[in-house]
């Protein structure tokens, strides 16, 4: 057995056993964190704390940031994920066999990388890296509440029976790649071009 199909059953036990960790309770949670409904909700709060913190200047380079970073993440995952062609666990008869619990239709065939995951980790990072730009505060209990979001939306991806672990998995590495970047473009401009302002 190569080392690839090796690593994609290893990859298959680790979401059977955490898609397995669900009961009725947290299935509502789940789906919740799952549904990106939800997620203008959390925009909207951002933005006012991106706002308040640097003001509406700084502001709004640091928004122009998160929205390139989601741009850049969902492009990039629909991108890998037509170049890579690897099923949804959710389209996966082996791993529907094996008793996966899917909380959504199946939706699109193609799962890797996880959007949702780089989508909610470049988001937070974005954040967290452009309010450097306020000297006054330099963490937040907000930029740790960011980050558990994330977290837990990558996690609702495994549960909802979308995603395998290692799609998650590199969905937060892009997640985390892109926000940075961005996030330290975003607060270079804010230091150069508006820090007089």
């Amino acid at each position: 057995m190569s080392l690839i199909q090796n690593l994609h059953h290893s990859d298959q036990d680790i979401t059977l056993w955490i898609n397995s960790l669900h009961c009725p309770f947290s299935d509502g949670i789940w789906a919740t964190f799952s549904d990106r409904g939800i997620w203008f909700l959390l925009y909207a709060i951002i933005l006012l704390v991106i706002i308040k913190r640097l003001g509406w200047k700084k502001g709004l380079v640091l928004t122009l940031g998160v929205v390139l970073t989601v741009v850049c993440c969902d492009q990039f995952a629909n991108l890998i994920k037509n170049s890579v062609a690897r099923l949804r666990p959710c389209w996966d008869n082996y791993m529907i066999e094996r008793g996966l619990h899917r909380l959504e239709r199946q939706g699109s065939f193609y799962g890797f990388f996880s959007a949702h995951a780089a989508n909610a980790f470049g988001v937070a990072c974005c954040v967290a890296v452009g309010l450097k730009a306020d000297f006054q505060k330099r963490s937040s209990v907000f930029t740790w509440v960011l980050f558990i979001w994330a977290l837990l939306v990558s996690l609702s991806r495994i549960f909802a029976g979308k995603h395998y672990f290692g799609d998650v998995l590199v969905g937060i590495c892009v997640g985390l790649l892109f926000g940075y970047l961005i996030g330290k473009l975003a607060l270079w401009i804010i230091n150069k071009l508006l820090l007089n302002l």
